[in-house]
């Protein structure tokens, strides 16, 4: 298994930049870079690609209606031209919030809408003819009818690096598992628990495996949670600093019916938690909210314990289709973030 984490903008650019060259040092295979309504991720993929010279640099994840999917080629083909090939492109639907209230764009069919994205990005890194597409929502060139009439068909003009850059595809809804597991080089869920990773997943990812290209390769999986390793109630403590987090995913993120991490919790087996949870978020009772987040799903979503018990976890993210592991190192009782990276590097080798 390889080893990832998640970067965000803590600190700034110049400061999240050394850190990542010190994971890199002590073996980390890819970090993630997010984008949601701060700075773009990818000017700081770019910061990343110079500071850096063997660690994979991936879009973790960007919102496939923020840009065109030409735009997202280009940017895309230019990551992986200045990493030297180090770049994997994350795509994602993001939510209903940011797109219609940040981008201003309607929040429509994110499935027909990223299987043709994907489409495209792959015309225009292979670069073998000028591109056309004539899909349910992009055109391109761009109908008479709708435009000018002067569009006409156009390749890249530099030469990707690569013609095929690994596509990450974040899902949890069936229809956008199956879709990553048809058309993607990876899959990102979230809150995944390995345990019941078949129970809610399993049907969809055989459903659109049973499509896949098998010019694909195998489907890779990044998925995993806090990481602290040693014995002590401070190291289990962890555990509980993805409360408020998971707290505000499965009860504030969207609106009752419409909450894609509430259903995750409730097809996970943790209905009612999570219709409480939801309840009290949404009326402003965020602490009440916290503390029903269910303990079990806390430990089972983390990589916090025991060295033993850490073992078996990397153990059962393995099982369960798990390539990647997605940690987030936390400092406890003298154990640096380097140190706990090291040490997982080495249990997932």
């Amino acid at each position: 298994m390889q080893v990832t984490t998640f970067l965000g903008y803590d600190g700034g650019f110049q400061e999240a930049a050394r850190r990542v060259a010190s994971y890199e040092a002590v073996g980390l295979d890819l970090v993630w870079v997010a984008e949601a309504y701060g700075f773009d991720s990818p000017s700081f993929m770019g910061f990343l690609a110079a500071r850096t010279s063997r660690v994979r640099i991936a879009s973790g994840i960007l919102p496939i209606y923020s840009r065109t999917p030409a735009l997202i080629a280009m940017t895309a083909a230019g990551l992986d031209s200045l990493s030297e090939g180090r770049f994997e492109l994350g795509l994602g639907a993001s939510g209903p919030q940011v797109v219609e209230g940040w981008h201003g764009v309607a929040f429509d069919a994110p499935v027909g809408r990223t299987r043709e994205i994907v489409s495209i990005c792959r015309q225009i890194w292979a670069r073998k003819a000028p591109l056309v597409h004539d899909g349910r929502y992009y055109q391109l060139p761009l109908p008479a009818e709708r435009g000018s009439g002067l569009g006409k068909p156009l390749k890249i003009i530099t030469h990707p690096l690569r013609p095929r850059i690994p596509v990450w595809l974040a899902a949890l809804g069936e229809r956008n598992v199956a879709l990553a597991a048809e058309v993607a080089d990876g899959w990102l869920p979230f809150l995944f628990l390995p345990e019941r990773a078949e129970q809610v997943w399993g049907d969809a990812l055989r459903s659109g495996g049973a499509r896949r290209d098998p010019a694909l390769g195998p489907l890779q999986v990044s998925a995993g949670g806090l990481l602290a390793i040693g014995d002590g109630d401070e190291v289990l403590a962890v555990r509980d600093l993805a409360r408020s987090s998971v707290a505000l995913y499965l009860g504030g993120m969207g609106a009752k019916g419409h909450n894609f991490y509430n259903d995750l919790a409730c097809r996970y087996g943790f209905e009612s938690e999570a219709a409480s949870i939801q309840e009290l978020y949404l009326s402003g009772h965020k602490q009440e909210a916290e503390a029903l987040v269910p303990d079990e799903l806390l430990a089972l979503t983390s990589l916090a314990g025991p060295r033993g018990w850490v073992a078996e976890r990397v153990a059962a993210f393995a099982e369960a289709g798990v390539t990647h592991l997605q940690v987030t190192p936390v400092p406890t009782a003298g154990r640096s973030e380097l140190d706990l990276l090291e040490e997982l590097c080495g249990l997932a080798a």
